[in-house]
């Protein structure tokens, strides 16, 4: 483009001082996120802390076993004994089951899959060129707010928008001249602590509603919770959430970063894209700005076109009548084409590096496809092992019992506390958010927790409508900093690829303003939003009346 100028990273203006006054990265982390930073980073390394952790569950099961420890499951009556890990029976199925842990890893599919569309998008140059046109023409303020947003509303795409979303959030903050490593936080901040937000309806609203309905039938029979009951509200939630994360980056940990990460060290062949296969005018290009060249405005034209049609081919087999996919009696969200969204994430991004590829000619013999995919799975082998040992860890975790111990005595406490409406609400969300540190599952711990808390709030004139959204604003903050989220170790594996001295201590030291400024702003809007009486869905009542 004309004119165009060469974007400076922020770090060669960083790093410039004599070499005498520059501080480590150590020494720039100070106070309680120092504190954090430094013991989490004294922690052994992602794979042998997880196999740590589930040797640490082993024994705690069986001390917690031999104590009697047990809940009673309010959804059947039936008692939750927390069993031990060490019995003969458990230890066998240690061995027997590890390859069906791993293999049914929820993410592990879902990440394999995606990545195989992703990899034809990138090998062909699609998302470089995406990247070079977006922050070229965003203002670096907007870029923050605009992948923010992308990662809140990406909550439609399940588990894919976190391997799509951190290294695209990386590699566009790097393109831009600022710190990749912020780039990726912002990304997964938004896409795991804004889950329970969207701008569109999810997955989600269909899952907790379900519950919500049965919980809420406990005490009424008749009572039905819609899938839109919260839609009004999560959907400006979106947008404030976007806001917050944006404002936590720009004024805090922008600063943070760059005192906690040593950016002469940063892996720039991580940040940058393939570039084996360039376009035939890639001699217009000037390596030194982000300029496009002809062809590559050209194939991102066709390759819009293509995404266009796409996604008109998609919404008709999603909603025309006959159609294989419509699901007209139970609802669109039982479809296959959401319940496996993964599938057409794939495809998207499949045709239109195809489509790209073709124009610039990245793409000119049917092998090359195969090829890209493969080098788009290589990538992903640092991931693989680590989820093993994580896969592992949750398997045992849920064998013993532990996690529904702890949600169901967390419910029984709130429901024993006679508070005031505002500081009941602030009880649960604050529950609802410890309990989410070691039951990452959304659907699993609203099961577990819904059959108590929603009558108990129905008979103090809380509808489960609303105490369904105190769920949802208490479940996704905390997401960002529990190493029991499988995706907490993504971020970390991502991390390290461009940062290699990240551990730990620096993902969480990094994490823990956005879920504290998450939690606290998600909530203070939603009070906002109550006590004006703004109705949370469609026919969505405020109170119930036993």
């Amino acid at each position: 483009m004309a004119g165009s100028t060469k974007v400076e990273p922020d770090h060669a203006r960083d790093h410039s001082d004599d070499t005498k006054e520059k501080k480590s990265p150590e020494a720039g982390m100070t106070g309680f996120l120092g504190f954090i930073e430094k013991i989490g980073n004294k922690l052994p390394d992602p794979f042998w802390l997880f196999v740590i952790l589930a040797a640490i569950v082993a024994v705690s099961s069986a001390i917690a076993a031999r104590a009697g420890l047990s809940a009673t499951d309010p959804a059947n009556g039936e008692e939750i004994h927390v069993e031990s890990l060490l019995t003969a029976e458990n230890l066998s199925r240690m061995v027997t089951d590890a390859v069906q842990n791993f293999v049914a890893f929820p993410p592990l599919g879902v990440i394999l899959a995606v990545m195989l569309g992703v990899a034809v998008a990138e090998q062909s140059g699609l998302l470089s060129a995406m990247i070079r046109a977006m922050v070229s023409k965003v203002n670096p303020k907007m870029l923050t707010f605009m992948v923010a947003l992308a990662g809140v509303t990406g909550s439609v795409a399940s588990d894919a928008i976190f391997v799509i979303l951190i290294p695209l959030g990386a590699m566009a903050f790097h393109a831009m001249g600022r710190s990749p490593v912020v780039g990726a936080m912002v990304a997964f901040a938004a896409s795991s602590a804004g889950f329970n937000a969207s701008l569109i309806l999810n997955i989600t609203d269909l899952l907790l509603a379900g519950i919500s309905t049965s919980a809420a039938q406990l005490v009424d029979e008749a009572y039905e919770v819609s899938p839109l009951a919260n839609i009004f509200f999560v959907i400006p939630s979106a947008i404030v959430l976007s806001l917050i994360v944006t404002a936590v980056t720009e004024f805090f940990v922008d600063k943070k970063a760059s005192a906690l990460v040593d950016h002469d060290e940063i892996d720039e062949d991580e940040l940058e894209f393939d570039e084996e296969n360039e376009p035939d005018d890639a001699h217009k290009k000037d390596d030194d700005s982000l300029e496009l060249t002809p062809l590559e405005n050209k194939g991102l034209k066709w390759a819009g076109v293509t995404l266009i049609v796409f996604f008109i081919a998609y919404f008709a087999l999603l909603f025309v009548p006959g159609s294989p996919f419509a699901r007209p009696e139970e609802g669109f969200m039982e479809s296959p084409l959401i319940r496996a969204i993964a599938v057409p994430i794939t495809l998207m991004f499949f045709v239109t590096g195809l489509v790209y590829g073709l124009i610039v000619k990245t793409i000119d013999d049917p092998a090359d496809i195969p090829s890209f995919m493969a080098k788009g799975l290589e990538s992903l082998l640092p991931i693989l092992v680590l989820f093993f040992a994580v896969a592992q860890f949750l398997a045992w975790f849920q064998w013993s019992n532990l996690g529904s111990w702890t949600a169901i005595k967390g419910a029984e406490l709130l429901q024993r506390w006679d508070l005031p409406t505002v500081v009941l609400f602030a009880a649960f969300v604050l529950m609802v958010t410890l309990i989410n540190l070691f039951i990452t599952s959304g659907s699993a711990q609203w099961a577990l927790m819904a059959p108590v808390v929603v009558p108990m709030m129905m008979y103090v004139d809380v509808s489960p409508e609303v105490t369904q959204m105190l769920y949802r604003i208490g479940d996704s903050p905390s997401n960002i900093i529990t190493p029991m989220s499988p995706y907490f170790a993504l971020a970390l594996t991502f991390l390290q690829k461009y940062y290699k001295k990240a551990g730990v201590g620096t993902l969480m030291s990094l994490a823990l303003p956005y879920t504290v400024s998450i939690l606290i702003g998600w909530f203070l809007f939603f009070l906002i939003w109550y006590y004006a009486g703004i109705p949370l869905g469609p026919g969505t009542p405020m109170g119930y009346e036993v």
